[in-house]
Formats: structure tokens, C-alpha cells, sequence
């Protein structure tokens, strides 16, 4: 048996919950490894209550440096500067990062600068623009990480051709679908009452959709449109409804909801006739679910649920936007098919990649 195993897990925002439970899970199968949970701080989510938690099986973390929001630059300084000590007192064998957040990028660097070693699960994603500063964080953390896990094969290719050795990289499948596979029957019980026989389903909350009034009023035109013909439910990022109310925007007959725990966001994602966002996540798992999906942007880090999955890129055009709704309601939007590895098991694979 080989020595104990110490590896640490960071994370920040709501879906890196998602996909740490499924490697802590995957872990959680090797006596050696010992597992150490840390919460940046980076969102503060009141629905990541005691409930999130049990529904993924996740222990509450052991440390949360409740770095709380601020300018990029503030805030990954903060996470540096807090995460630092913490690396210097447990020192671990190893540190998972995930996703694409300001805490993946700033844990990267302390454990770079203090040999660490490093695996970044979700790696390789690149939506070639870097005016996201998502984009930058991936870019960053992947030349930093020894280990990457990636995704899909298209994020395999990216970091072939970023010149990273192929015997660093794992293709696992992703690490999202391991928690909705789990989810999926609790959220299918507990669909809510009451809900319109049809519905779209939306989310917003990149800064260039809901920051530029402009672009947030011609989006919140093309919705208001479309609930004419259905019910359109649009559960709104505090940000999203606080630039709605600032720049005095209508929001006619939308379902303007309050931000819903993940169990009963994937229920209404299940139900819905077609689903509007602007969420990478959303992308990955809409096509898991075999929805058709319209995303707000002009290009996604996620291409694989585009030329696999049930998403469509519509940009700011609300003739495009209109023309895959009427798609989807004729019963004639995007089918697709679930990538490969997307299987539920992404987390064992890393798992038995880490402890061997």
C-alpha cells in the first residue's frame, strides 16, 4: 500500500461544487488519499444551503477564506494571499483546481510559485476570445497544471497545439454530468406544481448580455415577444434583475423567479420545450438532456455541444433567436447526441488517475 496521499480541493462559485463532488466521490474509494475541501469565498450563494450539500454528498469545507466579490485583480489577490498559508500548513501532495473561475486561476499560481503540483479538472476548453476573462483563467492554469482532465477531445487537440505533452493530459469525460446523473431522478420527483404545460427556460449573466443596456434591452425585447406564444420562466442572477431595474427595462409577462437551488433548476431544465442562456454549463447540460439549447453568445468554450450536443450559437440576433424557438416548439430543434465519456463516471477516472 502506498503512503497516505494528502489532496486538496479548491473551489469557488456554485459549479465547482458540482464537480468537486464527483472526484471527492471518486476519491473517497482509495484508503491512501486523504481529502481536504476549501471555499474561496470567491460567490457568495445563499442556495448553496445544508441541503445543497447533502443532495451531493459533500462534506461542508474545511477552510473558507471568504474572499466575497471585487474587481478581477482584487479578488484574485485576495484568494493568493489567503490561499498561500493555508498550502504552507497542510501541505498537500496535490491540488485540484476547476473550472474557469477567478479561484482556479489564483490557487494555480501559489502552487506553481511553491511546487505543488497541480491538476485542473476541465481543462483545454478555449472559446478563442479573450475579452472573457474566463478565456485568460483557462490559458493561465492550464500552462501551469501538471495534470489536466479534460472534458471532450476537442480540448485535448487545443492543448496539443498550446504545445502541452500529450502524457499530461486525460481525456475523462465531464465531471458536471457525474452530479446531474446523480440528481436527475431527486429533481424529476420533486418538478413544481403549477408549471405551464410549455415553457423556455432562460438564464443571463455574462457582464457583455446584462452590463450593456443595450444589448439587455434588445434580449429582453426578444423574450417578451416570445411570451406571446409561451410561457417564458427566467429565474434572474441578482446582478441580471439589479441592471434590469437600473436601466428602467419592461419586462412584460416574463416569470421573473428568484435564483433556484440546482435540483430544482435541473427539474425545470428537464420539463422545458427550449432552453435561452448564456451559461457554459447550461450548454453541457442541456445536450445531456437532450434539449434544445439557444445560447446568447457568438462563440463557447464548450464547441462539443454544438457539433454533437442540442446547442445553437444565436449571438445578439433576435431573428435567430426567434427562428430556433419556433424550431424547437415545431418539434424540429436540435436532437444531438451525449459525447463520448459523458457517462456519469468522469469523476472515477480522475480519482483513479490521481491515487495511482
Amino acid at each position: 500500500m502506498s503512503k497516505t496521499m494528502k489532496v486538496l480541493h479548491v473551489v469557488g462559485a456554485r459549479p465547482n461544487f458540482m464537480k468537486v463532488a464527483a472526484v471527492m466521490s471518486g476519491l473517497r474509494l482509495y484508503a491512501h488519499v486523504s481529502q481536504i475541501l476549501i471555499h474561496t469565498g470567491q460567490h457568495y450563494d445563499s442556495n448553496m444551503s445544508a441541503v445543497f450539500f447533502e443532495q451531493l454528498e459533500l462534506p461542508e469545507p474545511d477552510v473558507n477564506l471568504a474572499v466575497g466579490p471585487g474587481s478581477h485583480a482584487r479578488q484574485t489577490a485576495e484568494i493568493m494571499t489567503r490561499f498561500e498559508p493555508v498550502v504552507l500548513k497542510t501541505k498537500p501532495d496535490m491540488v485540484l483546481v476547476y473550472g474557469d473561475v477567478n479561484s482556479t486561476v489564483a490557487a494555480a499560481l501559489v502552487c506553481a510559485k511553491l511546487g505543488v503540483r497541480l491538476g485542473h479538472v476541465e481543462a483545454g476548453l478555449r472559446s478563442f476570445d479573450r475579452t472573457m476573462p474566463e478565456e485568460i483563467n483557462r490559458i493561465v492554469t492550464d500552462r501551469l497544471a501538471d495534470l489536466l482532465f479534460t472534458p471532450s477531445e476537442d480540448a485535448d487537440v487545443n492543448l496539443q497545439k498550446e504545445g502541452v505533452a500529450s502524457e499530461k493530459i486525460f481525456c475523462v469525460g465531464n465531471v458536471m454530468i457525474d452530479s446531474l446523473v446523480k440528481l436527475l431522478p431527486l429533481a424529476q420527483q420533486r418538478r413544481r406544481n403549477g408549471l405551464p404545460a410549455r415553457y423556455a427556460l432562460v438564464t443571463l449573466h455574462r457582464p457583455s448580455n446584462v452590463d450593456d443596456g443595450d444589448a439587455l434591452k434588445r434580449i429582453l425585447e426578444s423574450l417578451v415577444d416570445l411570451s406571446d406564444d409561451l410561457a417564458v420562466l427566467f429565474p434572474a442572477h441578482p446582478r441580471t434583475r439589479q441592471r434590469i431595474s437600473e436601466f428602467g427595462l419592461p419586462t412584460g409577462n416574463l416569470h421573473l423567479l428568484d435564483p433556484l437551488p440546482y435540483v430544482d433548476f435541473l427539474g425545470l431544465q428537464a420539463g422545458a420545450q427550449v432552453v435561452i442562456t448564456d451559461s457554459g454549463g447550461v450548454q453541457e447540460e442541456t445536450t445531456y438532456l437532450g434539449v434544445p439549447c439557444l445560447t446568447l453568445r457568438e462563440n463557447t468554450e464548450r464547441p462539443v455541444t454544438v457539433s454533437l450536443g442540442t446547442n445553437t450559437l444565436v449571438g445578439p440576433d433576435p431573428g435567430k433567436l426567434h427562428a430556433g424557438v419556433a424550431l424547437a416548439l415545431a418539434g424540429k430543434g436540435k436532437k444531438g447526441i451525449i459525447p463520448p465519456l459523458w457517462d456519469g463516471r468522469a469523476g472515477e477516472r480522475i480519482a483513479r488517475v490521481i491515487a495511482e
